[in-house]
């Protein structure tokens, strides 16, 4: 079991970058498939990408090339860089942690993409 928490979210241009960093508290970090997720204001939450506990990644094709995840074992942390921001990014931004029956969730970071 672990605790998430979210940060790095806030307001950029189109085009711009940001990095989300999710830390996790509680044993067994490297053992869980992480994840972030991002859901609009009516949207249904949507995966945006993957990392498995070897290092495997999948991502959403809406930001393939553009956003990378990424995770730091010895920091128990899990990053999401995202570059090359759009509008259509602007979302809350939740980071997800999977093992076996275990599912845990951050409260969210808020990424807005805006002139």
């Amino acid at each position: 079991q672990v605790q998430l928490v979210e940060s790095g979210g806030g307001l950029v241009q189109p085009g711009g970058s940001l990095r989300l960093s999710c830390v996790a508290s509680g044993s067994g970090f490297s053992l869980y498939k992480m994840g972030w997720y991002r859901q609009a204001p009516g949207k249904q939450r949507e995966l945006v990408a993957t990392i498995t506990s070897s290092g495997g990644t999948n991502y959403a094709d809406s930001v393939k090339g553009r956003f990378t995840i990424s995770r730091d074992n010895a920091k128990n942390t899990v990053y999401l860089q995202m570059n090359s921001l759009k509008p259509e990014d602007t979302a809350g931004y939740y980071c997800n942690g999977r093992f076996r029956n275990l599912d845990s969730w951050g409260q969210g970071t808020q990424v807005t993409v805006s002139p």
